[in-house]
């Protein structure tokens, strides 16, 4: 996949998520460290780039200003916290709304 496609549909997941959780798109994009509630949405986002979009973790950590470790630590915490149930449904509503906006425009 082309890079930029792939920063475009990370810059894509920052929107949704944003509106999904009601923060700041500007927050999830700063770089550096975030509150916990900031960087919990964020790796949520990273997670759903990589099992619904299929993006590579270079990809992801690309599109949101992250090194590829860091994308990798994400994918395995969201999973393992996936045990709770409350969070398994947030997790799961972002990637159905993740899926429904990439279906919609074609690019999945």
């Amino acid at each position: 996949m082309k890079h930029d496609r792939a920063v475009e549909w990370c810059d894509c997941l920052i929107d949704i998520a944003a509106a999904l959780f009601n923060i700041s798109g500007k927050e999830l994009r700063r770089p550096g460290r975030s509150t916990l509630d900031i960087t919990r949405v964020r790796q949520i986002a990273m997670y759903v780039g990589h099992v619904v979009l299929r993006l590579t973790m270079s990809d992801v950590g690309r599109g949101f200003g992250r090194d590829r470790t860091t994308v990798l630590y994400a994918c395995h915490l969201i999973e393992d916290m996936r045990d709770d149930a409350d969070f398994d449904r947030i997790v799961a509503t972002m990637e159905r709304v993740a899926a429904a906006a990439f279906h919609e425009r074609g690019t999945i």
